[in-house]
């Protein structure tokens, strides 16, 4: 319905719309009482704005669903999370600029460590290293004996992360995980929960056992663990649907991947929080639309970490006025998901929103923190309705209606 209203709205102008996320920005506090990482993070800079803007806290997806990141940032783009929800694998495929095909089968892998009973003891190997990873990969794709007919690639991703993409005849989407995301039980076998992925549950059956051969001799990258089975197809494009020229910085390849999705031109991968604040202010000319990815604070979540998540936090804040100082005409700082180092996880918790333009009723919050959001006129928005807000504010959407 969403996209039959706004076809005949969308206007194109000069204006500039700016996305910042600071992934898992969302926390907890860790004791009673106190603050959460958003809160007890000096951030003057994001204080100011939040006193002239709108904010909130928004449900990523609705209320109690705990989001992965592919639906959680297909949201914010203005995506139905549940329309367009895609497995991880594709978008790890994407992201590492592989050269998918229409009805590839892909997964994200895991690089783990198990016992010697098969139960996980670490599903992320300690964090290896991505040169570590390309080692592994090649091992894997050397050894591993494809069923005839498959073709199978094994590409390095990032750090511990890598994707599995196969290549043939009738190859079903519709395996569950086979990362259990919890520590000391066995991986979860590779079933077909529909007929038509039963071929491919036996192939990646057939791979995960062979894999786990290959690798027995590795101290900590000695299991592999799959993830968001999906299919390649094509989405509609943000230009397609918002009349936007959408540009993206973002350094890990699965954000790449679902920039590159939803057709964002993507930036030189970046390695600091500076380098992809350089990259904004050199490209802020040619786009319309700009996604600008921070990361660190979901990983430090993840970690239990809350100083770290603190930190980044700190820094990004630090880095605001150069973001500020370009003159977006909307300028909107928020997360995909909560990412609490209290629970060293995603978690279903509301996120702080901002929202900044001229046109904005502004809530006046000292502080922009959970806690204070809670108070903003933003407050019950879904992350999916945000691009129309964002364009909104940016004049470029029509009356609807006489």
């Amino acid at each position: 319905m969403k996209d039959e209203i706004l076809k005949d709205l969308i206007i194109k102008n000069d204006t500039k719309i700016v996305l910042v996320v600071l992934d898992g920005l969302g926390g907890l506090s860790i004791k009673e009482g106190g603050a959460t990482e958003l809160g007890a993070a000096k951030t003057p800079n994001l204080d100011k704005l939040a006193f002239k803007s709108s904010c909130g806290l928004m449900y990523p997806i609705a209320p109690g669903i705990t989001p992965g990141s592919g639906p959680a940032h297909l949201a914010l783009f203005g995506y139905d999370p549940v329309e367009y929800n895609i497995g991880r694998g594709v978008l790890s495929a994407l992201g590492i600029d592989f050269d998918i095909k229409k009805g590839d089968l892909c997964a994200r892998v895991n690089f783990a460590t198990i016992d010697k009973q098969g139960k996980i003891t670490d599903r992320r190997a300690g964090r290896i290293s991505t040169e570590e990873n390309r080692r592994l990969c090649k091992k894997l794709r050397e050894n591993i004996k494809p069923k005839e007919g498959i073709e199978v690639f094994i590409e390095t991703e990032k750090e511990h992360r890598a994707c599995l993409i196969l290549r043939g005849e009738g190859l079903g989407e519709h395996i569950p995980d086979t990362d259990p995301q919890q520590e000391g039980i066995e991986p979860i076998e590779a079933k077909a929960t529909e007929t038509n992925s039963q071929k491919a549950a036996e192939i990646v059956g057939e791979i995960i056992k062979q894999s786990r051969q290959i690798l027995k001799d590795e101290d900590m990258a000695n299991m592999i663990l799959l993830r968001g089975f999906a299919n390649f197809h094509s989405y509609p494009t943000v230009e397609e649907r918002f009349g936007l020229r959408a540009f993206a910085i973002a350094s890990y390849p699965m954000y790449r991947g679902l920039a590159k999705l939803v057709g964002m031109k993507l930036a030189p991968a970046t390695q600091t929080e500076e380098e992809e604040v350089e990259t904004l202010k050199k490209n802020f000319e040619e786009y319309d639309y700009f996604f600008v990815h921070f990361k660190k604070t979901d990983s430090y979540g993840e970690d239990g970490n809350f100083q770290a998540k603190v930190k980044v936090i700190e820094k990004v804040d630090r880095l605001m006025p150069d973001i500020i100082n370009l003159k977006p005409d909307v300028l909107i700082v928020t997360c995909d998901h909560s990412t609490p180092a209290k629970l060293k996880s995603h978690s279903w918790h509301t996120i702080p929103v901002l929202l900044f333009s001229e046109h904005v009723r502004q809530d006046k919050l000292k502080k922009f923190d959970e806690f204070n959001c809670r108070c903003g006129s933003l407050s019950g928005l879904h992350s999916v309705d945000l691009m129309t807000l964002a364009l909104a504010n940016a004049l470029r959407l029509k009356k609807f209606g006489a």
